[in-house]
């Protein structure tokens, strides 16, 4: 009979946690303060502590320091109230096998414990979380290094080794995840990164993109939908939640969603429980939620825009996504991998950038981040025929950033031969429609700067609805 040391100051905690484990068939004793904790588990032999984070006398860390001490292999579990799951995560980073959050959940504990009782039996070392199995094989890749599907490339930036350590800690628990980041800094990328170092990797990944989807439609994205719930609804539909059963469901710009879909997809996260648009019958669904936002979700729920019970609910972990211009070290990696994709897929050989474009593009604030910095890349490939990249290739707002226009002999509305020759849409007409289209790009452009590409903000000061602002962005994208 395997057996349990509970740790908690909470005399009933105890006896509850106790009587419940000794059902399940677990031999159990308790300690009501730190140091007596320790010292029982140095007279006796226990197969798993569950020690609260806060106790009477000392912390968690300082009972799983000396337990640890004494003997490495030992298996500690953390028990920790919500508002400490940021430091118990650093409590891992100590030799914590896991941490459960209070209010405890049953089946949790024992998952976790049997979890934990599983890969000591298996003969790994207790202390080391999940994520050491993950990666050898293939999982969180080391710095400067693309994925094996060639879909990424993880930095050496210390912004990006903080990104990943983050991802390494958090992916194989079950965690909700808020991911926050400027446009463009490869929020989707994180979450698919996430998902593939976690159990669920087997399972099915769902992106929706919540930006521009009306009440109605998300609901039945969400949801599905039977035939005949509303017009158009034609045939029955499997939702997202259907299916993504099993492994993670990402919701980007979640900000965005009604409070009516806000409500329904709380009921489903308490519930794991829903029901399709115009359907009777429930269905059951077990999903990780990964959501992403460029706004801040806690100051979005304070001025009313966002549920504050459904941003509890999300904000299990939260993940803060570097902007590329705090990554310079990362820019030559990302140029040198992006070129390599460019020329595969244009079919070309050119072989790399001039001094004075790589000083270009460290000089550049990059207010597009990696998606900006791809495209950039990707234009340049096509512009240039053989040979380097060259400044004459860049964008022009890119040159004059870096105030390397006036080495450039070009005459006025004559455009440089590369680009001319690939680039036909060169002589913009000076007719009234263009002046009007390019005054309002450059007053979005302009708003969304201020605002530090806060999209929602953008929508507010400019008087239109998200959903606009998200096709208006869409039309002056390449």
């Amino acid at each position: 009979m395997k057996r349990i040391l509970i740790i908690d100051d909470d005399m009933d905690m105890c006896n509850l946690l106790g009587r419940f484990l000794q059902k399940k068939g677990y031999e159990t004793e308790a300690s009501h303060t730190g140091n007596k904790g320790i010292a029982k588990f140095k007279e006796s032999r226990f197969d798993v502590v569950l020690c609260d984070f806060r106790l009477g006398d000392k912390e968690g860390r300082e009972v799983l320091r000396e337990i640890k001490n004494f003997d490495p292999y030992a298996i500690v579990i953390i028990i920790t109230g919500y508002s400490d799951i940021k430091t118990a995560v650093d409590v891992i980073k100590s030799g914590a096998f896991d941490y459960i959050t209070k209010p405890l959940i049953p089946e949790e504990v024992l998952n976790v414990i049997g979890r934990a009782l599983q890969q000591s039996a298996e003969g790994g070392d207790a202390q080391k979380p999940a994520v050491a199995a993950t990666q050898t094989t293939g999982g969180i890749r080391k710095p400067g290094r693309v994925s094996n599907e060639e879909e990424f490339l993880v930095g050496q930036a210390p912004a990006t080794r903080e990104l990943y350590r983050q991802i390494e800690l958090v992916a194989p628990t079950n965690y909700s995840i808020i991911l926050y980041g400027e446009s463009g800094t490869g929020k989707e990328v994180i979450a698919r990164t996430v998902h593939a170092n976690s159990a669920r990797k087997d399972k099915p990944f769902i992106a929706m993109d919540c930006g521009t989807l009306s009440k109605e439609l998300a609901g039945s994205e969400l949801f599905g939908h039977v035939k005949g719930a509303f017009t158009g609804a034609l045939a029955d539909k499997d939702g997202h939640f259907e299916l993504a059963n099993g492994g993670t469901l990402f919701l980007d710009e979640v900000a965005n969603l009604s409070f009516e879909i806000q409500a329904s997809l709380l009921r489903v996260i308490q519930e794991r429980k829903f029901k399709r648009v115009g359907g009777v019958k429930e269905m059951e669904t077990d999903v990780r939620i990964i959501v992403a936002s460029n706004e801040n979700l806690q100051e979005a729920y304070r001025k009313g825009r966002f549920r504050e019970d459904l941003f509890h609910r999300f904000n299990e972990f939260s993940i803060v996504l570097p902007a590329f211009r705090n990554r310079r070290e990362d820019i030559p990696l990302f140029a040198d991998f992006f070129l390599a994709r460019a020329n595969k897929e244009l079919n070309k050989e050119v072989d790399g950038f001039e001094p004075e474009v790589m000083q270009i593009f460290l000089n550049y604030p990059w207010p597009g981040n990696l998606r900006g910095f791809r495209n950039v890349i990707r234009r340049a490939a096509l512009l240039t025929s053989s040979g380097r990249v060259t400044p004459r290739v860049l964008p022009a707002e890119i040159v004059d950033t870096n105030n390397y226009s006036q080495q450039f002999t070009l005459q006025p509305m004559e455009a440089p031969v590369t680009q001319a020759a690939h680039h036909p849409i060169v002589h913009k007409e000076t007719d009234l429609k263009n002046a009007a289209a390019q005054a309002e790009y450059d007053t979005i452009m302009n708003v969304l700067k201020q605002v530090n590409y806060n999209k929602s903000r953008a929508a507010e000061i400019l008087k239109i609805d998200r959903k606009t602002l998200y096709n208006k962005i869409k039309s002056y994208q390449p």
